[in-house]
């Protein structure tokens, strides 16, 4: 019963988002084609064209929002996320679906589209998604709090685990759940947890469970395992037990409290398993990932055809030796690849590396130089503006890199890496950084790493979104040199 009335209000609360989502479509038209030319002429002295033209997109907007939404667990129960977490992943979601109908747009014959409707667009849902999300909340917390729609819970344990989630419950009334008492497994509970009942140890769990008149006793709708690592091994008939039942078990599985990794729980060919990871791990997001990393390559790879021309020819004039450089470096969790850059140096330049390593301005193991005399003058020019690295598109197609991600290190720095900063390779890299736009040379070893770890553990498209738009005035201006 309690299912089927879950799954209704999912489907109520994802047509609501669709309608939403359709509201704030057609009023960003409004406002974008009635509304602001009136307010501002001079910056909007048109309307749009025929809102049929719009409308051609409404169902791929529907489309994209409702695979972000569902790949975001919108529909799962949110007892347990706070306000700030919903309101955060809102936000992305819709900044995410934003991006990716403009792409859509770009690609498809509608690059007429006007951009200040898309950013209208996206505030509007943003905030009609908010507001609805903010309802929902509060409608399912006040009738929580009112006795309704509460879940009764058996916390098996009276260990400091136990303890902790138990705290942890009762810290969050508006989770509605109601702790009806505990299991021991041997601990005693303090004297501040006395007016909650120990209603036997884990030889009762069987009759409590399965209504015993000896062990007379209210619904219970879950049972919480918070017991030691080497305790729940014993306790495996439990776990049948319930699952005959039907009622909902959870286990608390924070085996390693120092960890400050995500737990996910994945299922492969039937057997369960508990995933801890500091990167992104939501696939559809990485597929989209990709999907911008070839579409805009390929977009790029066209658009500088003549400057990559130009810069070969230059090369090739200039100074002796091939017009590519190419480079092992380290990808992805340690897979090595080949690099590939325009020549900018002299073509016996590695060679000579232990005549210049004086210069290294960089602390770590990294060689950085403003002044490397190796350096050929049309070398210069194109670093100053990264042309150098136009070549890696082919890179970003091929796979070995993204668009945005940590640079890729060469194998002999990554051999005197420190433990902490091998976590740098745990992400595809990219053509551009954290680091890139950060100042570069001015920023030493330790904070590079620090700065890429940063973009790991709060990554998302909005964030690559950003660095990727600082990235051209820093190309521009030539703060990009190396």
């Amino acid at each position: 019963m309690l299912k089927e009335q879950a799954r209704a209000v999912a489907r109520l609360v994802w047509l609501a988002d669709l309608t939403l989502t359709s509201a704030a479509f057609l009023l960003a038209f409004y406002i974008r084609d009635r509304i602001l030319p009136i307010l501002w002429p001079d910056q909007f002295p048109t309307g749009l064209f025929p809102v049929e033209r719009y409308l051609t997109i409404l169902p791929i907007v529907l489309v994209i929002w409702s695979l972000l939404l569902f790949s975001h667990h919108s529909y799962h129960s949110h007892r347990t996320v706070s306000i700030f977490e919903e309101a955060k992943t809102t936000i992305r979601i819709v900044a995410t679906g934003v991006i990716l109908l403009a792409t859509v747009a770009w690609f498809a014959p509608l690059r007429q589209l006007s951009r200040s409707w898309f950013v209208i667009f996206g505030v509007l849902a943003a905030v009609f998604l908010l507001v609805e999300k903010m309802f929902v909340r509060q409608i399912a917390r006040w009738v929580r709090e009112r006795g309704f729609n509460y879940r009764t819970i058996l916390i098996v344990g009276t260990g400091r685990q136990a303890r902790e989630v138990a705290s942890l419950i009762l810290s969050h009334r508006y989770w509605g759940y109601k702790i009806i008492g505990f299991i021991s497994d041997g601990h005693r509970l303090p004297g501040e947890w006395s007016r909650y009942r120990v209603l036997g140890d884990l030889s009762d769990l069987k009759g409590i469970l399965s209504g015993d008149a000896s062990h007379p006793l209210e619904p219970i709708d879950d049972v919480l395992f918070a017991l030691t690592r080497r305790k729940l091994e014993s306790v495996e008939h439990l776990f049948l037990l319930c699952e005959d039942l039907g009622i909902r078990t959870r286990v608390a599985v924070n085996f390693f409290p120092e960890s400050e990794a995500r737990v996910e729980l994945e299922e492969l060919d039937g057997i369960p398993f508990v995933s801890y990871s500091r990167v992104p791990t939501n696939e559809l997001q990485m597929m989209m990932k990709r999907l911008l990393d070839v579409g805009l390559a390929g977009l790029l790879m066209a658009i500088s055809l003549p400057v990559t021309a130009l810069a070969a020819l230059a090369i090739k004039m200039t100074s002796s030796g091939g017009v590519l450089y190419t480079q092992r470096r380290v990808g992805l969790n340690g897979r090595v690849f080949t690099l590939y850059k325009f020549r900018t140096m002299i073509a016996d330049a590695h060679e000579k590396r232990h005549e210049v390593e004086h210069l290294n301005e960089m602390g770590g193991p990294v060689f950085k130089a403003r002044t490397d005399p190796r350096v050929t003058p049309v070398g210069r020019i194109l670093r100053r503006f990264s042309l150098d690295e136009l070549p890696q598109l082919w890179n970003v197609l091929r796979g070995d890199m993204s668009m945005v991600g940590p640079r890729p290190p060469i194998p002999e720095e990554v051999n005197l890496y420190e433990r902490w900063q091998r976590r740098r390779l745990s992400m595809k890299p990219g053509l551009t950084c954290l680091w890139q736009v950060s100042g570069r040379n001015e920023v030493d070893f330790d904070r590079w790493v620090e700065l890429d770890l940063q973009y790991i553990d709060n990554w998302s498209p909005l964030l690559d979104f950003k660095i990727m738009l600082r990235t051209i005035p820093a190309v521009l201006s030539g703060r990009g040199a190396s």
